[in-house]
């Protein structure tokens, strides 16, 4: 049968708590138009379609039109690619199952697939960056979460309902800090990014030093780094201790799975020498003995956003070509 009907763009879509931007993407790649609203503002999620779809037909109107564009990728916080659904996201406005794929379905007429940042972010990498070429590797976002997707034999391990790489929610230290999915001691409480602005409170604390630290009236990961750069003594010492517990989680990750490389992306990551050092450190001193030297730890070469719309555009090419107006 000929097909002279495909179709060569795609939507990517990234849901986050602040923002979702929104581009079309084509077949090669490359973002021809994109745009954001801001995610606050629609408390509803039925509110929130319904703007999130008049904006995607604006975008493809005004590039292409409608009949050019094949399917919607998703990502977003807790969403699950078994079930299409967003579940129990602790930081989105809208709670418990949202059927984000079906409803977007419906509105557009589109086929929709939804997945986590993670594995959107992993989908990314083995198109396009760090990971192209490999067929097993761990991906870690560190960012106001941590996140991980397995990719294995060249395709992602879901899992069984679809929740596989939960290192964040892995414990690291029993009774530890309280985590937001509300367990004690979690991964992502000392590695994310309120988790390293918790281990600079208690640094601060521990010690009557002088620290640029102090002078900040609202205290960021990003000014802790440029503290580092400054050669601020304090702030070195939160990124070691955040690089000693990511190199520790990443020790046991790797034990279990013999990844080729795990690749770090996500603003904590951004650290550059600062965390990985210590990270690298740890890892080496804690990962099986048969594995130590032969497993890399690379950080993503683009940055969060351009990379998980690209994710995003990867995933709208997987899920089966659907359309009402066949």
């Amino acid at each position: 049968m000929i097909d002279n009907n495909f179709k060569t763009k795609v939507i990517g879509v990234d849901i986050r708590v602040d923002r979702t931007v929104y581009a079309l993407v084509n077949i090669r790649g490359e973002v021809l138009a994109r745009d954001e609203i801001v995610t606050s503002d629609y408390p509803v999620i039925s509110d929130f379609v319904t703007k999130l779809s008049e904006k995607i037909v604006l975008l493809m109107e005004a590039n292409g039109g409608f009949d050019s564009v094949r399917s919607i990728g998703v990502s977003a916080p807790s969403g699950n690619f078994h079930t299409g659904c967003i579940e129990n996201s602790p930081n989105l406005p809208w709670k418990g199952i949202v059927p984000l794929a079906a409803m977007l379905r419906d509105r557009m007429g589109l086929a929709v697939a939804v997945d986590n940042n993670a594995n959107v972010i992993a989908m990314a990498e083995h198109a396009f960056g760090a990971a192209h070429g490999l067929k097993d590797f761990v991906l870690v976002n560190l960012g106001s979460g941590m996140g991980s997707c397995i990719y294995s034999k060249g395709v992602i391990y879901q899992g069984t309902n679809g929740f596989s790489g939960e290192i964040g929610h892995t414990t690291y230290i029993a009774g530890g800090r309280q985590c937001g999915c509300g367990k004690q001691g979690c991964l992502e409480a000392y590695t994310a990014s309120k988790g390293v602005l918790q281990t600079a409170k208690e640094v601060l604390e521990e010690y009557d030093t002088p620290s640029l630290m102090r002078q900040s009236q609202q205290l960021t990961v990003k000014q802790i780094v440029e503290f580092c750069h400054e050669g601020d003594q304090l702030a070195i010492e939160v990124m070691r201790r955040t690089g000693h517990a990511l190199g520790v989680g990443l020790a046991n990750y790797a034990s279990l799975f013999n990844p080729e490389a795990i690749i770090l992306s996500g603003a904590v990551s951004k650290a550059g020498k600062w965390l990985l050092e210590p990270t690298d450190e740890a890892f080496e001193e804690h990962v099986f003995h048969n594995m130590k030297g032969k497993i890399k730890l690379v950080c993503s070469l683009y940055e969060d956003r351009e990379l998980i719309v690209l994710g995003a555009s990867v995933l709208a090419w997987t899920v089966k070509e659907y359309s009402l107006f066949k």
